[in-house]
Parts: C-alpha cells; sequence; structure tokens
C-alpha cells in the first residue's frame, strides 16, 4: 500500500512561500528557473533565427535596380538538419549527466552545462559565416553541455525537496525552460530585424554566462554545505529526506533493478511522447506560421510565445495542485503523477486533431495554444516522477529517460523538413497528425504502467529493509537467541 504524505511537519519559517528569499531551498528553486530560462532562450533563439537567415530580403542596389538576397540559400530539409543538430550532441549526455552528478553535484555540472553552451552561442555567428558544417559542429558541442541540466537537477532536487513539495519545487523551476521560450522567441525577432540575426546569438549568450556566475556562487550541493542556510530549515529538510548530517554515501545504482522495470519504461515513454509535440512545434512554429499562416517575421516571434506562455503560467499551478492534492490526501502520488500526465496528453492530443482539421489562422493559433498549456499538467506526471521511484538514482533515471526523449529533437525537425518540402498545408497537416498519434501512444502506456511508489528495487527501499532486518534482530527474545545457539552447539557436538 503506497504511504501517505504527512502534512504536520513544518519548516518553522514563518514567513509566505512567495517570500522565496526566506527559504534557502526556493532560492535554489528561484536560481534553477533562470537557469532552465537559459537552457531554452539559448536551443530556441536559432528556431527563429533561421528564418531570417534564410529569408529573402529586398535589396537596393547603387545602380537603382532592387533585388532579393539571403543570408543563408538553405533548403528545407538542410534548415531541419540544422534545428535538429543540437540534439545530436544533447543525446550523448543526460545518462553521463546523471552519473556523474552524483559524483561531483548536480549543481556544479548544471552551472557548467548552461554556462558552456551561453560561450558557444556568442560563438555561433562566426561559426555560420564560416559554413553549415562549422555551425553544425558548434550546436552539436552546445548540445553535448546542455545534455546535462536536467540529470542534473534531478540530483539537486535528491538533496534540497523534501517530498511533499517536489511537484511545487520541480514545476516552479521547469517554468523557466517556458519563460526563457516566452521571451526568447518575440524578442529573437526583434533584435533580427532591427540589429541583424546576429544579434539574437549576442544578446541571449551574454545573458547566460552572467547568470553562470551567479549561480556559482549562490547554489550549494546540499543543505549541510550552505553557509546561509538556518538551522531550522536545515535540520527540515534533512528530516524529511530521512538523512543525517554530515552523511556521505557512494551510490551504487540497481541497475538490474532500473532496466527491467515497467514503471521507469512507461516514464520513458510519456517523456519520449511529450518531447516529440514539443520539439515538433519548438523547433517549426516560426516557420508554419510564417509559410502556412503567411506572418512576417516579427509576427512569428510573438505568435509562438504565447503557447509558451500559457504553458508557464500553468506549471507553477499544477506544480501547487499536484502537491495540494497529496497533502489534504485525495489522491495518492499515483493518482497524482496518472490523472495529471494522461489528462494532459489527452487535451493535447484532441486539439492537436482539430488545429490540424481547421488550419485557419486564428482556431489552429487557439489550439495549438491549448495544447502546448496542457502539456504543464504533464510535467506534474512524468517529469518528477524519477524522484518518486527512487530518490537517490533520480539522476541517472532522468539520464536514461531524458535520453530517449531527445530523439524526437533530432528526428522530428528533419521529418518534419522532408514532408514539408512543398510547403502546402497538407503536408503541415500531416505533422500535426503525427504528433497527435505519438501523444495518445504515451497517454495509453503511462495510464497502465506508470507508478508513484518508491520501488522494490531501489536504494532506499533497500536500505528500509536492511534496517527493517537488523531491528528485527536486535529485538528478537533472549529464548530464541538461546534456542539458537544451542542448535548450533549440538550440531557442532555432531
Amino acid at each position: 500500500m503506497e504511504a501517505k504524505p504527512d502534512n504536520k511537519v513544518s519548516d518553522g519559517i514563518d514567513a509566505p512561500l512567495w517570500m522565496f528569499w526566506k527559504r534557502r531551498r526556493y532560492v535554489v528553486v528561484f536560481m534553477a528557473f533562470f537557469g532552465f530560462f537559459n537552457v531554452y532562450s539559448l536551443r530556441v533563439n536559432l528556431s527563429v533565427a533561421i528564418v531570417a537567415m534564410t529569408e529573402n530580403r529586398t535589396v537596393h542596389y547603387d545602380d537603382g535596380t532592387v533585388g532579393y538576397e539571403q543570408y543563408f540559400d538553405w533548403s528545407s530539409s538542410l534548415q531541419g538538419y540544422v534545428l535538429s543538430s543540437f540534439f545530436y550532441g544533447y543525446i550523448c549526455t543526460p545518462f553521463l549527466g546523471g552519473f556523474i552528478s552524483n559524483r561531483f553535484g548536480g549543481n556544479y555540472v548544471f552551472g557548467v552545462g548552461i554556462g558552456m553552451t551561453a560561450v558557444l552561442t556568442l560563438l555561433t555567428p562566426v561559426a555560420a559565416k564560416a559554413g553549415v558544417a562549422v555551425l553544425f559542429v558548434v550546436r552539436i558541442i552546445e548540445g553535448i553541455f546542455e545534455g546535462v541540466t536536467f540529470p542534473c537537477i534531478h540530483a539537486v532536487w535528491s538533496r534540497w525537496a523534501p517530498p511533499n513539495e517536489r511537484s511545487r519545487m520541480a514545476s516552479i523551476a521547469f517554468a523557466g525552460n517556458y519563460a526563457g521560450t516566452v521571451v526568447a522567441m518575440p524578442l529573437s525577432g526583434v533584435l533580427a530585424n532591427g540589429w541583424g540575426w546576429e544579434s539574437v546569438f549576442y544578446v541571449f549568450g551574454a545573458i547566460g554566462c552572467v547568470w553562470f556566475v551567479a549561480w556559482m556562487f549562490i547554489v550549494k550541493s546540499s543543505p549541510e554545505t550552505d553557509k546561509w542556510i538556518t538551522p531550522r530549515e536545515k535540520e527540515f529538510i534533512l528530516e524529511s529526506l530521512g538523512r543525517t548530517e554530515g552523511e556521505q554515501e557512494k551510490v551504487r545504482h540497481p541497475w538490474r533493478g532500473i532496466l527491467t522495470s515497467v514503471a521507469v519504461w512507461a516514464l520513458v515513454v510519456s517523456h519520449f511522447s511529450e518531447n516529440w509535440g514539443f520539439y515538433t512545434l519548438l523547433t517549426q512554429l516560426p516557420t508554419f506560421l510564417k509559410e502556412a499562416m503567411h506572418f512576417e517575421l516579427e509576427k512569428t516571434g510573438f505568435i509562438s510565445a504565447v503557447p509558451y506562455l500559457v504553458m508557464g503560467i500553468l506549471l507553477f499551478v499544477s506544480g501547487i495542485l499536484a502537491d495540494w492534492c497529496q497533502e489534504k490526501r485525495y489522491l495518492t502520488t499515483t493518482q497524482v503523477r496518472r490523472y495529471f500526465n494522461c489528462g494532459a496528453f489527452l487535451a493535447q492530443t484532441v486539439f492537436m486533431i482539430i488545429g490540424a482539421f481547421i488550419l485557419e489562422p486564428g482556431p489552429t493559433i487557439t489550439c495549438i495554444t491549448i495544447a502546448v498549456g496542457f502539456g504543464a499538467f504533464a510535467w506534474s506526471g512524468f517529469a518528477v516522477n524519477h524522484l518518486d521511484l527512487s530518490p537517490k538514482s533520480a539522476g541517472v533515471l532522468m539520464g536514461i529517460s531524458n535520453t530517449f526523449a531527445t530523439i524526437p529533437g533530432i528526428v522530428s525537425p528533419i521529418i518534419t523538413g522532408y514532408i514539408t518540402s512543398n510547403k502546402s498545408d497538407d503536408e503541415w497537416k500531416t505533422v500535426f497528425y503525427i504528433a497527435a498519434g505519438i501523444y495518445l501512444v504515451g497517454c495509453v502506456v503511462y495510464w497502465f504502467f506508470a507508478s508513484g511508489e518508491l520501488q522494490p528495487w531501489s536504494i532506499e527501499a533497500q536500505e528500509r529493509l536492511a534496517l527493517e532486518q537488523q531491528t528485527t534482530e536486535k529485538q528478537a527474545p533472549p529464548i530464541e537467541k538461546l534456542a539458537y545457539s544451542n542448535k548450533v552447539n549440538v550440531e557442532d557436538e555432531m
């Protein structure tokens, strides 16, 4: 039977939740929010910039004639490869990120991953002008560094997040993904129109570098190593996680249990499904709005940001609502994960189909916005499920699921580029129908096989079992011990 959360514990801090600076763990959440802001602003800026880089520009020549030129004459299929190149590197490091975060500290690896991506973003204009092959290499290396971010943040939560606050803390931090998308898409359009496409990479690269310095100074690997945390909050966090101060251990992950767990693979399928629809829209929405909806470049950036603005707002709602359902004992952890995740996937399936079927600017954009918005509730399902199954292995579990979930980032832009080679409405409908079908598959698999319980193979479950055995042995009646001793003596004499 699944354990119910205990809502009687208090962290002893007399301040409302919105005063995050009063609670050190929410300072970590605040900084992680801006970390993920940079993760996605550095990732999506090319989706808008590539429109400016490849569009036909009106050029007035010195002799008075007018012509059209492109900065880069790339076909739609080549653009698909350029957009997906980031994920060639990204898929290589999620698993590694989960592994090394336990050894070196999730906070350090998270910071370095984003910081190096920011530096490489500053070099992107030089790379593009040097040739598409050089741009490919730079984007692949960016992906390698950014691939560690999601597994590493789970390693951070495993040390900082009390069980009853996991959904809330993770959802607030993950909302930074969509805040970054909301800001980066329209601002990239404005920057490209006003100061040239190169400015897109300079501005967001510089912001990422500033964040890196702040993160490395402010955020520590655990409450025990944070000199600014209050003793009461530190005690509260450690007690809620069942840890004692100074406790250090070498984590040995139960690989056989992980790789044969149905709950883990349900999580992987769900993560893959959500990312297929998400990456399809993230990389192709500006192009879709320009080619199929016939919007101008600057408007495509603003309109592309609307769905992610809605999702970012709803992430706060979904995280608080998920924790509230657990704290009030209305739902078990498994029920919260299943209802939130599968409800979101069903809604996304329906609205993606409706939007594709209608394919008119107003209704289609509305349906896309609703579909993306509902994805916020899925993030209170699969995205924090790793911590339910095994907190100490959460970074590795996220590494495994995020590795598979990166495949859509590679495959989807390429497939979309080939499907939409003629830029017709029917081709774009096919793209949306594929995404809807994959959402539905993820919904079915997660509904039947997901779990929110601590798994029997987890490190924590094995530790509890060992502790119970030790306690049982210590509490054994003297007569039993004596009988056992006599039995041994008799056997020895025989």
